[in-house]
């Protein structure tokens, strides 16, 4: 609505800003001073046995003698005697080093202080096999009604201080088939994410879960082609994410790249990530999360960066610097709905590059809500959006529960770069400050206010920003 149009559903409140609003989320991030991590010295150097074709042909996981089990053993083991400080290294053969790069495994649980490493050229290959990851009998591998059937492929449970690292890959296989008794069968583990979403869960392993993990590090690796979640970090205090790639196609169905949740102390930085589900999903379901920063990341395909959907637990502190989102199908979202809402405060969103999205800015209450379970009603409050720039059209839509579950955000420079006309922006239930950066988006809506108003201006171009996905 422009400002010689007359307000009709919008009831606007226009005033000068005579000073800036700072946001208690200026301040918000990583209480812990993070630095570049370093390669630990190794205990143990573990040289492959397979070639990357022959690890992933299906024939050794359909093999009677399980062979998949050796590889799975050894690095098991040399993880379970490393010391403390130490890294289990991942090699290629050094009689063959051009061909024999490969290692093909189960679930493996790493160990407090110790590292799995792994050498450029090396790819860690999971399973295909349900049968390894099976919580009990029968468990994985298919589409049913219970809880979780399938162990993660590398669980780091009570092992504070614990990593991975290397420019090696860890690749799920998350869209070849599944190996079936000794077969391989007609359908893949995404496959089973697309069966389930009609009715059930989709029962196949995540690629990294962690639990009670404090201080744990991602560094350098490449993830690729999880069945389920790519990383999983849960009741820790102390995550880094430094240069990860994370590489799945945006058709694989809940591909989550990083998921902290009941968490504090997060560092993600110098990240690319492409994937099918959220880049990035801020989590609080059990507990809350708090104290994040997101630094310096390119996200390309996937659902952006992404608060929610679990916020019951209480989100806070947040900082998200330095984004590039070119062509995903959100930028910045916030999601939740009545069956699990909480309170979402002080998130600053600073420096953010947003091209080619449908949804360049959703802030949703009511995301998926059934209807009915109605008591965890969510509240986002003190949310700043500053030096965001915006082309290709889309929806940027603020959508609060109702008069007294509201959204509060202030808007200091968002600039859409392509002219509003592109644009659906809308407002409800929403107390919108502008300032005292320019902004331009125009919002219709009910029951919403506004305090400031619209003003032309520039803000720094983002071309330099949007680079292409690294190179394997």
């Amino acid at each position: 609505m422009s400002s010689a149009q007359q307000p009709s559903v919008l009831r606007i409140f226009v005033a000068s800003l005579a000073v800036l609003l700072v946001c208690a989320a200026s301040s918000a991030q990583d209480t812990r001073k993070v630095v570049e991590p370093v390669l630990p010295p190794t205990c143990v150097t573990l040289t492959s046995v397979f070639t990357p074709a022959s690890a992933t042909s299906g024939e050794i996981e359909s093999r009677t003698t399980r062979s998949v089990a050796e590889d799975t053993r050894r690095i098991q083991q040399a993880l379970d005697h490393c010391a403390k400080g130490h890294a289990v290294e991942l090699a290629p053969d050094p009689a063959n080093a051009a061909a024999k790069t490969a290692f093909l495994s189960g679930p493996i649980q790493l160990r407090a202080g110790v590292t799995l490493l792994i050498d450029k050229s090396v790819t860690l290959f999971a399973s295909r096999n349900p049968q390894d990851y099976e919580i009990s009998n029968s468990s994985c591998g298919l589409v049913s009604d219970a809880p979780s059937g399938c162990h993660p492929l590398i669980t780091a449970k009570n092992a504070t201080g614990s990593a991975i690292m290397g420019d090696g890959v860890i690749d799920g296989q998350g869209g070849a088939t599944i190996i079936a008794d000794g077969k391989p069968s007609a359908k893949s583990w995404w496959d089973l994410a697309e069966e389930a979403r009609t009715a059930g869960r989709q029962q196949v392993p995540r690629l990294i879960e962690t639990d009670l993990t404090d201080d744990f590090t991602l560094y350098r690796i490449t993830l690729r082609n999880s069945p389920n979640f790519h990383v999983s970090y849960h009741r820790g205090d102390g995550l880094t994410v430094w240069g990860v790639k994370i590489d799945t196609p945006r058709t694989a169905r809940n591909t989550d790249g990083i998921d902290p949740s009941q968490s504090r102390n997060i560092t993600i930085t110098h990240t690319y990530i492409r994937t099918g589900d959220d880049d990035i999903a801020i989590k609080a379901g059990d507990g809350p999360t708090t104290n994040v920063s997101v630094l310096d990341n390119h996200f390309y395909s996937g659902h952006g960066m992404s608060i929610g959907s679990e916020t019951n637990g209480g989100v806070s502190q947040i900082l998200v610097r330095s984004l590039t989102l070119d062509g995903p199908d959100n930028g910045l979202r916030i999601k939740s709905n009545p069956t699990r809402g909480g309170l979402v405060e002080d998130v600053l969103y600073d420096d953010v590059c947003i091209r080619d999205s449908k949804n360049p800015i959703v802030f949703d209450t009511a995301y998926s809500f059934p209807g009915k379970g109605v008591a965890l009603y969510p509240v986002y409050k003190n949310i700043t959006l500053r030096n965001v720039r915006i082309s290709g059209g889309g929806k940027l839509q603020f959508n609060g529960f109702d008069h007294a579950h509201r959204i509060g955000v202030t808007l200091d420079g968002v600039l859409l770069l392509d002219g509003a006309s592109r644009y659906k922006a809308q407002a409800i239930h929403t107390d919108l400050t502008f300032g005292p950066g320019p902004a331009n988006p125009v919002f219709t809506g009910d029951d919403s206010t506004i305090l400031g108003k619209q003003r032309p201006g520039s803000l720094p171009a983002c071309a330099a920003n949007f680079v292409p996905f690294p190179a394997p």
